[in-house]
């Protein structure tokens, strides 16, 4: 259910319903807000299962060191995961605003990044051990996804990102969405686009939810 933050421990609030879920033999997928909260999701599945593969779709990376003076924004959340050696991987697809900042930091932490100049997403869905996926709406092209608060052009289609999920073969240990502004949406439709990757999550976690089920 929704989860009452009030702006001083959103943190802790979000790792221990994650917590609570994951000990409950739950798949969680949680769905933003913005992407700060993926940063205490993957450390409770970190604590649950140890470091993870991560899928991150978006148009941007999320790498930053601190962002007008925040370490934990939304800017940031893979920044903070890396550090704490919480991935065992870190695999983005639809990055395309790529600043010296951030690619110094993907070259410190070892990211790998797909960029949308390359079509073939195979390697997207390649991984050997557990992963968890966080899906920013952003990544979409704006054509697609306008309810979003910072559009990037030349972005993913649903279909190449349906296409994505549905090729992935091992076991997904919990999902995020993020990024939706209903005040930007046209006719519902990326409220709609949400929708659909909600249900292409469960299916996935469908055919290995434990006996607590999704």
């Amino acid at each position: 259910g929704d989860l009452l933050l009030d702006g001083n421990n959103e943190q802790e609030v979000i790792f221990n319903s994650v917590a609570l879920a994951l000990k409950g033999g739950h798949i969680p997928i949680i769905l933003g807000g913005d992407h700060s909260i993926t940063y205490p999701i993957i450390r409770a599945v970190a604590a649950h299962y140890g470091p993870v593969n991560i899928l991150h779709i978006d148009a941007h990376p999320d790498l930053y060191e601190t962002y007008k003076g925040n370490r934990f924004s939304h800017a940031s959340p893979f920044a903070r995961i890396m550090e704490d050696c919480l991935a065992q991987r870190l695999v983005q697809v639809g990055i395309r605003t790529l600043n010296n900042h951030q690619r110094q930091q993907v070259e410190r932490f070892g990211v790998e990044i797909i960029p949308m100049h390359e079509s073939d997403l195979t390697k997207a869905s390649q991984f050997d051990g557990p992963l968890y996926i966080s899906i920013d709406l952003d990544g979409l092209d704006p054509a697609y996804a306008p309810g979003v608060s910072h559009h990037e052009p030349g972005g993913l289609t649903v279909r190449q990102v349906i296409e994505l999920l549905q090729r992935i073969e091992v076991p997904v240990v919990g999902a995020d969405i993020v990024e939706y502004n209903p005040s930007r949406d046209l006719h519902g439709m990326t409220a709609a686009v949400a929708v659909k990757f909600i249900k292409e999550l469960a299916a996935l976690g469908a055919g290995q939810a434990p006996p607590g089920g999704l």
